[in-house]
Parts: C-alpha cells; sequence; structure tokens
C-alpha cells in the first residue's frame, strides 16, 4: 500500500492525540482502575482499531485491511500472553495498585517507541535482502516449538527475574526503595536518587524488546507493509493497560494459550518460508491472507473455548500450570521467570 508522508504524519499525530486523551481522561491522576473503566476503556480501543481497519478497507483495499485484522488479532494475542508476567513485574516490585496504571501507560509508550525503531529496522532489511525472510520463519518455527515444550512443564511459583541490562543500572547508579508517588527521581543529600517508579518502568520496557523478538517477525509474515505493521501494533499496546485490569485475574484461566500461540507461530513460520521459496523463484503455494486470519481466529476461538473448559471442570493438569505464564518469545526466559 502507497502510504504519503502526509498519511504517516496524520497517524502519529491521531494516534498521539488518542494517547493524549486516554491519559488526561484515566491516566492523569494516580487510582485504583475498576473493572467498569477497564472494560469501558477496552471496548473503545477494540472499536477504534476497527475503525481504523474498516477505514484501510477504503482507503486501501480488502487486501491492506485483511492484512491489518490479522496482524492486530495476532500482536493482540501474544500482548495478552505477556501480561502475565507484567503480573511477575508488578508483584516482583511490590508496586501499590494506585500507582499499576501509570506505570503501565508510561512502560507501554516506551515500547511502542521501541517497537517503532524494530519495525523501521525489519522494514529496510526486508527491502534489501528477502532472504531474512527463512530466519524469521525458522525463527518463529522454533519459539512454536519452545512454547510446547514450556507448556508441558509442571512450574510453579514462578517469578520475575531482573534482566541483564535492569541488574546492570541498579548496580551503577543509586536507588531507594521508599516510593514517592509517580516521581521517578527524587533527591536525597543533595544525591539523586532512582525510585521504585522509574524501575519498575524500565523492567517493563526493556522486557518488551523481547517480547518483540518473536511479535514483530509474525507480524512481517503477514504483512511486508510498514505502515500496517506499524499501526496494528500500535492499536494492540495502547489498549494493554486497561486489559491489565479487565483480565489479570483470568489469566490463569486460559491454559492452553500457549498452545494455541505456538500453533498461530509455527504456521506464520510456515508462512514465511513460502514466501521467501517463492521470492527465491520456486513455485511453491503461497497463503493468502484471508487464510491467514481465519486460521488465526479458529485458533484462538478453540484456545479460549478448551481453556475455559478445563479451567470450569477442574482438568487443567500441567499443561495448564506451565501455560499460565509464558511469554511468547523464546528469548523471554531470562527476564520473565526463574526456573
Amino acid at each position: 500500500m502507497d502510504v504519503s508522508l502526509t498519511m504517516w504524519t496524520l497517524t502519529v499525530v491521531g494516534l498521539c492525540a488518542l494517547i493524549a486523551v486516554d491519559f488526561f481522561i484515566g491516566g492523569r491522576k494516580p487510582h485504583e482502575v475498576s473493572l467498569r473503566e477497564a472494560g469501558t476503556w477496552t471496548v473503545v480501543w477494540i472499536v477504534l482499531a476497527v475503525l481504523f481497519g474498516v477505514g484501510l478497507l477504503f482507503y486501501g483495499g480488502g487486501q491492506a485491511s485483511g492484512e491489518f485484522f490479522a496482524g492486530y488479532i495476532t500482536e493482540k494475542s501474544l500482548s495478552v500472553d505477556n501480561l502475565f508476567v507484567f503480573i511477575l513485574i508488578m508483584a516482583k516490585f511490590a508496586v501499590p495498585t494506585v500507582y499499576q496504571q501509570r506505570v503501565l501507560m508510561i512502560g507501554v509508550l516506551i515500547a511502542l517507541v521501541l517497537r517503532a525503531i524494530f519495525i523501521a529496522a525489519g522494514a529496510a532489511v526486508i527491502a534489501n535482502f528477502s532472504w531474512v525472510f527463512y530466519i524469521f520463519g525458522a525463527f518463529l518455527i522454533y519459539t512454536a516449538w519452545k512454547l510446547i515444550e514450556d507448556a508441558r512443564k509442571d512450574e510453579e511459583d514462578e517469578e520475575y527475574e531482573e534482566n541483564r541490562l535492569l541488574k546492570s543500572i541498579e548496580r551503577r547508579f543509586p536507588s531507594t526503595d521508599t516510593w514517592h508517588g509517580t516521581r521517578m527521581f527524587v533527591r536525597d543529600n543533595g544525591k539523586r536518587l532512582m525510585t521504585p517508579m522509574f524501575i519498575v518502568v524500565l523492567a517493563l520496557g526493556t522486557t518488551d524488546i523481547l517480547f518483540a523478538l518473536d511479535s514483530i517477525p509474525a507480524i512481517f509474515g503477514l504483512t511486508e507493509d510498514p505502515y500496517i505493521v506499524f499501526t496494528a501494533n500500535a492499536f494492540a499496546l495502547m489498549g494493554l493497560r486497561q486489559l491489565y485490569f479487565l483480565i489479570g485475574g483470568l489469566l490463569r484461566k486460559l491454559v492452553h494459550l500457549s498452545y494455541g500461540l505456538s500453533v498461530i507461530l509455527g504456521f506464520i513460520g510456515v508462512k514465511l518460508i513460502l514466501h521467501a521459496l517463492h521470492e527465491s523463484g520456486l513455485h511453491v503455494p503461497e497463503i493468502s491472507t484471508p487464510l491467514s486470519l481465519g486460521v488465526i481466529c479458529a485458533v484462538l476461538v478453540v484456545t479460549t473455548a478448551s481453556s475455559l473448559y478445563v479451567s470450569r471442570t477442574g482438568g487443567g493438569g500441567s499443561a495448564g500450570d506451565g501455560a499460565d505464564g509464558k511469554g511468547g518469545d523464546s528469548g523471554k526466559d531470562e527476564a520473565s521467570t526463574s526456573r
């Protein structure tokens, strides 16, 4: 899809305006987020994403709209799986409930900026080296296999383990264990100290770098259009804060989510390899966008239905225990859980 600089500018400005509205209405004053508030804003962000996808139907045609919805649903499902890691981070640093929504908002904004950088880099690499699809495809298939292995393990009492970058920063720069509202730095006896607010935000932001290792290749497997990749990621991330409060307590019931995500990532990995073979001149069948969208939706519906059934009947077993907290990429082991 041919997107002009003006269209890019209007899109970024529009997204910034939506984020500002979200902040001033729901996030400016620290408070405990109710289920009603979280549910309302979750619906608002989903509706906005749907409206944007419908707009693409008129602006770029059915192909662009289909690619956006496939990418959005994939990114949303991966982000839901990653919410469990956010819960572990909140518990690790004992974040007061009243500050959790501010922490998540800043963390999501950092994630959005970092992913924009990754998307720009990925688009540049793909434009010049088509063989990179082989690497993306192989990595997604490997990640899918790792998800299945992790989901089958019987793991309990998972705890967030700080990544190396965060540990290095905490060693080199002085900090305080006392919360000072939403302030990220304070001065004590003339010395500037990091507050727990800054450390938690940094934990969320750096952890999302690892989350992006599978989500960015996955969506490039559905579309090569940087505009669609960026907007799908943006809409998936911007409603993540409210989704955290809405379904945080329900995540443990999605006992088969890791299996569903492994199927989706493996499917996209195969799609990428077939596309790479096609680009190399081989006559192989390619997987269409409508088929991709249908498979992704079908897998998520079956996964959710089976998870809720097993949770209701109490027959989750070890696979369910292992599926609770697994992120969607193999690089998350160090940053998300300690075994």
